[in-house]
């Protein structure tokens, strides 16, 4: 069997292989928040086509935390009959499902919401000056954090991921670029950490204690003066009693130009894995099945998620297992078409 083709189990969730689809925005729900035919076609099919665990994209605590006005969202009640139809599908199909529980603080374009952050710093001209938010209206984000996770688990995820990378409202938190507050929530790097650590504790109190809980982060701001690989080092080690696994991207904050390439951010997992000792996702532009096998094959990181390569191949987990000879993968009702 190939590496990429192991089980893995990470407390109480077991996955049939180590492939994870990456969360991915859509923009295809109405401005009520709630997912429709287009997310249970999306998420379905990329079950179908043999992932092992698929995460759901950015989906807002609030109305204000969306990044669009179609973004999906777990801030109501009447969110989670829709999210339950396309997670029972996908349970259905043998592979498990996760939700990546967002707010976009200062990134939000819905014109008619306050927009918040840490600090009232722009993130571009084309975004308003955002208000910077009240101790009082901290707390409110937590609580709406532990409540959505509280939804969460109504729906039947399997596990969430907290989003503190790629700009948006907890990255806004880390990065002294963005955060200029003067008071427990800004300064120093423990205190820059409080908001995301205080986040993990709610959710952690609204979910089950063999739920994982995965952290998405962005290693790395592109920016002199921001984060970089050693400082989110330093930052899993403040959370790592928290966090099961830790997702690992990059960018988002500014807009620096950034050299893509094959592979380009598989370092910053490798770092985190073997600097804090908690298990990691690599992710960026990870598309041939060799590459996959040799991240998980040389221990670089403990699952790869895959983004765009999966909009075009939704199906490439059975093309992977071609490729990797480990054998046929593919759905029954699809046997006839199986790589020969």
């Amino acid at each position: 069997m190939s590496k990429l083709f192991t089980p893995y189990e990470i407390k109480g969730l077991k996955l049939k292989n180590r492939i994870m689809m990456s969360p991915m925005c859509m923009y295809s729900a109405g401005d009520d928040g709630q997912a429709n035919d287009w997310h249970f076609v999306h998420y379905g099919t990329r079950a179908i086509g043999g992932v092992g665990l698929i995460m759901q994209e950015a989906t807002a605590v609030e109305r204000r935390g969306r990044i669009t006005a179609n973004d999906l969202g777990l801030w109501d009640d009447s969110q989670i009959g829709p999210l339950k139809k396309i997670v029972d599908f996908v349970h259905s199909t043998g592979c498990k499902m996760g939700v990546q529980l967002a707010h976009a603080g200062r990134k939000c374009e819905v014109k008619y919401e306050r927009i918040v952050a840490p600090s009232s710093m722009k993130w571009s001209d084309e975004y308003p000056v955002p208000s910077e938010l009240t101790k009082d209206e901290i707390k409110d984000i937590i609580k709406a954090f532990g409540m959505a996770a509280a939804r969460a688990v109504k729906v039947g995820y399997d596990t969430v991921e907290v989003h503190a990378a790629h700009g948006y409202l907890i990255h806004e938190f880390l990065s002294p670029l963005s955060n200029t507050r003067s008071d427990e929530y800004g300064g120093s790097r423990e205190n820059r950490v409080r908001f995301l650590r205080e986040v993990l504790i709610e959710v952690k109190k609204n979910i089950p204690d063999n739920m994982p809980i995965f952290m998405r982060v962005s290693a790395t701001d592109f920016v002199d003066g921001g984060i970089d690989i050693n400082e989110t080092v330093e930052i899993v080690k403040l959370v790592k009693d928290l966090v099961d696994i830790v997702d690992c991207s990059s960018g988002g904050l500014l807009s620096p130009r950034i050299d893509l390439y094959p592979g380009y951010q598989i370092t910053y997992a490798e770092a985190v894995k073997r600097e804090t000792g908690i298990p990691s996702v690599a992710v960026g532009l990870i598309s041939s099945p060799d590459m996959a096998e040799e991240i998980i094959g040389n221990q670089r990181a403990d699952m790869v998620a895959l983004g765009r390569v999966l909009l075009r191949q939704p199906y490439w987990p059975v093309y992977a297992a071609h490729e990797l000879k480990d054998g046929d993968i593919i759905a029954g009702q699809y046997y006839r078409g199986r790589y020969r």
